[in-house]
């Protein structure tokens, strides 16, 4: 039943951006439920992920350096992701605690199994290791104490307070991006300083220009901009080009109430939600670029632990500037009339043996047909994904799948995707081999230099439903298909094995132990 939408709605529509046609379709899709997507296999070495030798690593390598030097890259950093799931445990405990708790306190209810209280230990017993620990001790010195005396003196509360808190260090309520990250002597650096660091790498030009783009939070763009004009007088051979966009209103979606109709407020309002991390797509389609970089925000390590990485990245980047060329060199030569079988022919055994996809072009209307259907084909955006090896992250993984055109094609899967309940399916993810760390390279530009409108490649029976509460009240909240998973589902595809130790996210506070986020 289609929704009666009032005028007050109709305004509430026009301030966000949203077509009241959108708001429609995205009840449609709420009412249908999550389209699963239908595994034929994991990707594995040599089925769907190459394996780089060393020649074609060294081979890739110099392909990069020269588009570098042309100026074709540029880095996005989706970055408007709050820091409190970093600290989620610890905003628990502090929840729960009074000014008298002890660390033994804490320790106790850790060995009765309260996993908030085994992590607080940890990080309490730890906390000097942690880069921030001087900025908290500084702080803690100005209350009249000291941190070393905060634990073991019966006032744990202090010290999470000092961290978490908004007259504190604040941390439960910055982005991730600015939380201090790596440390060596009085050098504190946080994830936008290493994203700047080997956006000077690889991203910078013969020109010495580095173009990187971070998406943003509006009530922390001031603090990101700052951060960029501090941390750039680190690089004085580097010119960085920072930019900064915001998720758009236009792409939160409508929630849903359990009948599936539109959720209101209290003062009878639509209710929308982020669409997740799918709604940057129209950040990454306003990019005047032609090769991409994208990485997680917290994927970062020390300078002198990042030479693994940065040449990971410039191979990467290298795979996708010669398939580049070849794919060009092909629209060329296919793009207009009069077709020529061999040629067809020969195209068509490149994308079979280079992008491992069988393309069944149409019989009837003869060569001609046949060669506009190879064209179409190529004449789309390029991916190439670095896949490492399952260490046991969650998160979504290298698949063939079958769309619903019934084309098997390699994608990018989220577990909230898989109907886990099928056996069948349930012992294709238990054997899958690899895990997707989001080390990514896009081409967003045709054979002729003009851009791709990434709007036309998404699949959006990808998009998830998922249950959520809000005011008490449970809803259906619709999350757009995923910036590398369906909203990319219909560009070119290649997935290259990289090694696990470029992959060190961190998710909690915790992780910022691990010696990979410490220097050498």
């Amino acid at each position: 039943m289609e929704p009666d939408l009032s005028a007050e709605d109709r305004r509430q529509l026009r301030e966000r951006g949203i077509e009241e046609s959108t708001l429609r379709a995205q009840l449609d899709q709420i009412r249908r439920g999550t389209v699963r997507t239908e595994l034929v296999r994991a990707c594995t070495a040599g089925d769907g992920i190459r394996q780089l030798t060393r020649n074609q690593r060294e081979s890739a390598r110099e392909a990069h350096r020269k588009a570098a030097a042309r100026g074709r890259f540029i880095k996005f950093v989706p970055a408007s992701g709050a820091a409190s799931r970093m600290f989620k445990p610890l905003l628990t405990v502090l929840r729960t605690v009074d000014h008298e708790t002890g660390i033994d306190e804490l320790r106790r209810s850790a060995g009765s199994g309260d996993e908030d209280a085994r992590f607080a230990v940890t990080f309490l017993e730890n906390v000097r290791r942690f880069p921030f620990a001087p900025a908290l001790a500084e702080l803690l010195a100005r209350r009249g104490t000291t941190l070393d005396a905060e634990p073991d003196a019966g006032r744990v509360r202090n010290v999470l307070a000092a961290v978490l808190e908004p007259d504190g260090l604040a941390f439960a309520s910055l982005p991730k991006g600015l939380i201090p990250f790596h440390r060596a002597g009085d050098d504190v650096r946080t994830p936008v300083t290493e994203h700047m660091f080997e956006a000077s790498d690889y991203v910078r030009g013969a020109d010495g220009r580095a173009p990187l783009h971070f998406t943003v939070s509006p009530q922390h763009r001031a603090r990101f901009d700052d951060r960029v004009r501090r941390d750039a007088r680190r690089f004085p051979h580097t010119e960085f080009a920072v930019s900064f966009s915001e998720q758009a209103a236009s792409t939160d979606t409508i929630a849903a109430d359990l009948d599936n109709r539109p959720l209101r407020d209290r003062d009878g309002r639509l209710v929308f939600r982020p669409g997740g991390h799918g709604a940057l797509l129209p950040n990454l389609n306003a990019l005047d670029a032609d090769f991409v970089y994208i990485k997680n925000v917290d994927n970062v390590v020390p300078p002198d632990r990042a030479e693994l990485t940065l040449v990971t990245m410039r191979e990467l980047a290298g795979v996708l500037a010669q398939l580049v060329e070849r794919r060009n060199e092909a629209l060329e030569e296919l793009a207009s009339p009069p077709a020529d079988a061999f040629l067809i022919e020969r195209w068509k055994k490149w994308v079979s043996e280079t992008l491992e996809l069988e393309v069944n072009l149409p019989q009837p209307g003869g060569a001609e047909t046949r060669r506009q259907a190879l064209f179409d084909e190529l004449n789309r955006p390029v991916r190439v994904c670095g896949m490492v090896r399952n260490v046991g992250q969650p998160g979504g993984g290298p698949f063939w799948v079958r769309r619903s055109s019934g084309r098997i094609d390699r994608q990018i899967v989220e577990m909230s995707q898989i109907e886990l309940g099928d056996p069948g399916q349930a012992e294709i993810v238990a054997g899958a081999t690899h895990f997707n760390p989001v080390e990514i390279v896009c081409a967003l530009r045709d054979h002729r230099g003009k851009p791709y409108d990434l709007r036309r490649y998404v699949d959006p029976e990808t998009a998830f439903i998922a249950r959520k509460s809000k005011d008490g009240r449970e809803l259906k909240a619709l999350e757009l298909p995923g910036l590398w998973n369906g909203s990319m589902a219909d560009w070119l595809t290649v997935f290259v094995e990289v090694p696990e130790q470029t992959f060190n996210p961190v998710k909690t506070v915790n992780d910022l132990l691990g010696e990979a986020h410490r220097p050498l």
